[in-house]
């Protein structure tokens, strides 16, 4: 049967061909994906399912990645807003989408610690007389739930989500912590998810940064791993969520010493036995230029400098962005680190009309630089 063009566009558009299947080389760039398996890197992406509705940004993702991740679908929150009823519809349809372009799933994420992210009715729980056992109760059932209905379509679990005060360094508290204790709580966490998901990477996800400013935050997410790893906590690995860029207003320091700062971070984190992911990536960009083109230089820059850094540990197989075009990324509502000139962000490797980025560039450049990982 011949297939016309104007069906090849139709198809593509729908997410139901990949890009460089029907076009070849012809279509452009060597995508991600492509580049990241000759070196042994999955190449991913979060995404919702409004965002998945979108025909040209599902074909986008289809053509550049092998991986997905859940935007909010798989949280606690979404997936139980009321206590005893799940609804996995959501996770279910961005799951079936991923699984039919061939795409490995990570699950985000069994548990986030700070306590305004976890569901209302959690937070209002009455714990009863044995507050201990009931806190580990609802941990299991939890647990068990989802890992029981996703079994092992997700191979890769963030099990505990931003468990560190960055202002502080300490554990963050919540009703769980507050009954079981911080580190208990994190490390029940982690032996409950190996108990319902034993052939699944168990995961520690959170923000720490190369900069003066997360000099604390990395410091707290050092003790915490070791503090894991001691006790024999079923931690494999560490996310790194890689939301690069300008966060705060501490601006001591050069490239070069931040990227020994973040070398230093990551080689105790390797040398506990650990793998790295990059799980959440995008570049913040409230402190570059207004002119565009200077500031997709700048973005790219940033990234290149950074990805050099950590692809250059073969213990880092997986590199998802958290957001791949402009007008995807949650950075465009995000009020707690904007522009101040009231500008849209530029944070990704794709504009928003899809179009490839100086950043798109330079994380092809940082992979094609990297060592290859071993198979």
């Amino acid at each position: 049967m011949t297939i016309s063009r104007r069906n090849v566009l139709s198809m593509l558009a729908a997410g139901l061909l990949p890009l460089p299947d029907v076009l070849g080389a012809e279509a452009g760039p060597t995508p991600l994906k492509v580049l990241g398996k000759r070196k042994g890197l999955n190449i991913g992406n979060a995404i919702g399912t409004r965002d998945l509705r979108d025909p040209g940004y599902r074909a986008l993702m289809a053509r550049e990645c092998n991986m997905i991740v859940a935007d909010n679908e798989g949280k606690w929150q979404a997936l139980a807003p009321r206590q005893g009823q799940y609804n996995f519809a959501p996770a279910d349809e961005l799951y079936a989408w991923a699984k039919s372009q061939g795409m490995l799933i990570r699950g985000h994420n069994l548990i986030w610690e700070p306590a305004k992210w976890l569901p209302k009715w959690v937070n209002e729980h009455d714990f009863g007389s044995q507050p201990a056992r009931e806190a580990e109760r609802l941990l299991r059932v939890h647990t068990q739930a989802v890992c029981g209905h996703f079994g092992r379509d997700v191979h890769s679990y963030d099990v505990v989500n931003e468990a560190v005060d960055p202002a502080t360094g300490a554990l963050r508290a919540n009703v769980f912590t507050e009954r079981l204790g911080a580190l208990e709580q994190v490390e029940l966490s982690f032996r409950l998810a190996r108990e319902y998901a034993p052939h699944a990477q168990l995961v520690y996800n959170d923000y720490m940064r190369a900069d003066e400013g997360s000099a604390k935050h990395r410091a707290g997410v050092l003790k915490l791993l070791h503090d894991l790893k001691s006790r024999g906590a079923p931690v494999q690995a560490l996310g790194l969520q890689s939301h690069i860029g300008s966060w705060d207003e501490v601006s001591g320091g050069t490239g070069a010493a931040h990227q020994l700062e973040w070398r230093k971070f990551l080689d105790e984190v390797t040398g506990m036995g650990l793998d790295l992911l990059i799980t959440e990536f995008d570049v913040n960009d409230r402190k570059l230029p207004g002119d565009i083109k200077a500031r997709d230089v700048g973005v790219a820059a940033l990234a290149k400098d950074y990805l050099d850094v950590t692809f250059s540990y073969p213990q880092c197989r997986d590199f998802l962005m958290w957001g791949m075009a402009d007008n995807f990324s949650w950075l465009q509502t995000w009020d707690e680190a904007p522009r101040t000139d009231g500008l849209k962000m530029r944070p990704t490797p794709f504009d928003d009309k899809l179009r490839a980025k100086p950043l798109r560039d330079a994380i092809a450049a940082a992979i094609e630089a990297m060592p290859q990982r071993a198979a």
